[in-house]
């Protein structure tokens, strides 16, 4: 299945790293990032996450939540977001379900895409080439520049 901005976003719900588990429509009302990668605490992996991380506070001033989903065990990424401070929501799609409602389905791991989803639960745009270093800010100018988002 391919997703387009205009498509509704599918609803999941997965668990994070402490158990606790988080269902997408829970959110509705604010805006959020949705991006799979590959595999906790590899390269590419951790300078996505760390950008991300190095960029929350802005996430946050907007309002809007991240959520990062692999295919690794909560226990993967409550060490990973331990050893990084990883201050966002990590989810674990062990099934794949998630993964392939979004078309982000690879054989042995998630491609690495994203989602922004808007407040009415639209996905608003996708990015399936992504520049580990500077995908959150091209997240950041894309919201801010769509008018979805704006500075206070």
């Amino acid at each position: 299945m391919e997703l387009r901005p205009g498509d509704i976003a599918p609803d999941f719900v997965l668990t994070d790293g402490s158990g606790e588990k988080h269902r997408l429509s829970d959110y509705r009302g604010k805006p959020v990032v949705v991006y799979f990668y590959p595999k906790d605490d590899t390269p590419g992996c951790t300078k996505e996450a760390c950008a991300f991380r190095d960029d929350n506070p802005l996430f946050e001033e907007l309002g809007v939540r991240v959520f990062g989903i692999s295919y690794d065990t909560p226990e993967s990424h409550r060490r990973f977001k331990a050893k990084y401070d990883i201050p966002f929501t990590l989810l674990s799609d062990s099934d794949k379900s998630v993964a392939k409602s979004y078309g982000a389905a690879g054989l042995i791991f998630p491609k690495r895409v994203t989602f922004i989803i808007d407040e009415n639960s639209k996905i608003s745009k996708v990015y399936e080439k992504v520049s580990v270093t500077t995908h959150s800010r091209e997240i950041l100018d894309f919201l801010r520049a769509e008018g979805d988002i704006s500075e206070e």
